[in-house]
């Protein structure tokens, strides 16, 4: 997830005798910021690699796990039969509406019943892209209706709705309030007389100006790209060829591998096809790989 110019910053932060190791999974998506930090060491074989590639007893008895090994190798992942156990699944479904629809089922009822998990804390709903009717804004908006209508006490701002119960996400690094880019709070009040909103990040209470709610949106689904570096319980994300721009083998491999319990896919198999068979993201020009080359010799 770190782009160069933070590596820049990082390395020169570091005394020249230090020993640096860089641990990641350089299969998942590259950083929002220019460069491809952990890629390019690698390529240029300058620097010592160790990839850790055993899948251990535990795991291996996991479909998550297996099935993210098969993505990543471009193979379709292996489904389980018909009433098999699993913490691995893929419900079918074709048109965009249906899976919009099929998500919601899963996350308000479905899922609590089957798996006994909380459908706001324990379930994410993880898109491949915001816009459409299978987007992260769509669903969004129909899973706050059926899981935390509305009241009395909510406020509209910057295109969303805000009650007590929301779920929410920072998205933009705030040091005031020590809440950064990624954070998922609780909405605990909505003071419309000292027009605040109040938030719990992991227990901490943080209070908003009405006028600062552009730095939240609604959480109940997000983005694969919003969503990594981060891990649920239960993961559901629908994949359908309305997004066919981002259907891409690194981008399913990260939305599954959030999963630690459970995760879902809901939609069509040729779209889950098209992003397994797929090349990887266009390549990046940093020349980072270039200057590591030149620099050995």
């Amino acid at each position: 997830m770190i782009d160069v110019p933070l590596a820049n910053q990082l390395l020169k932060a570091v005394a020249t005798s230090t020993a640096m190791i860089l641990v990641g999974d350089v299969d998942q998506l590259p950083s929002v910021g220019p460069g491809q930090f952990l890629n390019d060491p690698i390529d240029s074989g300058v620097v010592p690699v160790i990839r850790l590639t055993e899948v251990f007893r535990q795991a291996a008895t996991s479909r998550i796990v297996r099935s993210a090994h098969q993505i990543n190798r471009g193979v379709f992942p292996s489904l389980p039969a018909k009433g098999e156990t699993s913490d691995f699944y893929l419900v079918a479904a074709e048109e965009p509406e249906v899976i919009a629809q099929t998500v919601v089922d899963l996350a308000q009822t479905r899922l609590p019943r089957k798996f006994a998990v909380d459908s706001i804390r324990d379930i994410q709903v993880l898109c491949p892209m915001n816009r459409g009717g299978t987007g992260a804004r769509g669903i969004n908006q129909a899973l706050q209706a059926v899981l935390n209508p509305p009241g009395e006490h909510s406020i509209d701002k910057f295109g969303n709705r805000f009650s007590v119960g929301d779920k929410v996400m920072q998205i933009e690094n705030n040091y005031d309030r020590d809440v950064f880019n990624g954070d998922i709070g609780f909405v605990t009040g909505v003071d419309q007389d000292e027009e605040e909103l109040a938030l719990a990040f992991d227990g901490r209470v943080v209070t908003y100006p009405f006028g600062e709610l552009d730095e939240l949106v609604l959480c109940y689904a997000t983005t694969i790209h919003k969503s990594q570096g981060s891990e649920y319980p239960v993961v559901v994300i629908p994949i359908s060829t309305q997004h066919y721009m981002m259907l891409k083998r690194n981008l399913i491999y990260t939305g599954i591998t959030r999963g630690k319990r459970l995760v879902v896919l809901v939609g069509q198999k040729r779209a889950l096809a098209m992003a397994v068979k797929g090349k990887q993201v266009e390549r990046r020009w940093s020349k980072l790989k270039e200057r590591l080359l030149t620099t050995d010799r």
